[in-house]
């Protein structure tokens, strides 16, 4: 069936078209499937998972059979070693980051916080299981370092000022110390059990910041 519709009008000129097709014009159109987005996240995953045991030079076309891809989707997606390497960074750090506003609307101040600490030893244990693979960034880890640094002193800084605000911690409370000391224990206590003992001092470290009165 043919029918003249005004959205069918173009430069002037009335063009005829079917019924259905204008039907389908005024359907909401479906997001796709991100197909690409999840080879994506499964060869970070893989490739993760490969440096954790160890296997620092694994080849790119081991990676990319393990994902159960061709090795042409993970040069679409990482067209170098080094860009593979860095995106497993990166993602690990993303997740922190973006953790940060979601424990502040679901928490109160401090426990939001305390929440996000504790992710931030789960990331220092993942960025030292992929320490030796960064090493092969040439030139690109002390850039890579400084910008995680200010993506990590963002996030601590907007959840102790809410805690602030809220009455729970200090004001004298300095943001960056509650991270040094965190990373102070991965430091000193290298070695099995050392993300129980950081964990353990985030609970120290909130009870240290309270307030008097909370």
């Amino acid at each position: 069936m043919w029918s003249i519709t005004p959205v069918c009008i173009y430069g002037g000129l009335l063009r005829l078209t079917r019924e259905k097709q204008v039907t389908d014009v005024n359907k909401p159109r479906r997001r796709p499937r991100s197909d690409g987005q999840r080879n994506r996240e499964h060869l970070l995953h893989v490739a993760k998972a490969a440096f954790t045991a160890g296997e620092v030079d694994i080849p790119l076309d081991e990676v990319a059979r393990r994902a159960g891809v061709g090795i042409g989707t993970l040069y679409r997606h990482f067209p170098n070693r080094d860009a593979l390497i860095e995106a497993v960074y990166r993602a690990e750090l993303d997740r922190l980051a973006e953790a940060a506003p979601v424990l502040a609307a679901q928490h109160p101040p401090v426990e939001a916080l305390r929440a996000w600490m504790l992710l931030f030893v789960d990331y220092i244990a993942a960025k030292q299981v992929i320490a030796p693979a960064l090493k092969g960034l040439v030139g690109r880890t002390s850039t890579l370092y400084a910008q995680s640094g200010t993506v990590l002193q963002t996030a601590i800084d907007t959840l102790v000022a809410a805690a602030v605000e809220s009455g729970d911690i200090s004001t004298n409370i300095e943001p960056v110390d509650l991270l040094r000391a965190l990373a102070g224990v991965s430091n000193f206590a290298a070695g099995p059990g050392w993300e129980n003992s950081a964990k353990r001092l985030v609970d120290i470290l909130i009870a240290g910041s309270r307030t008097p009165a909370s």
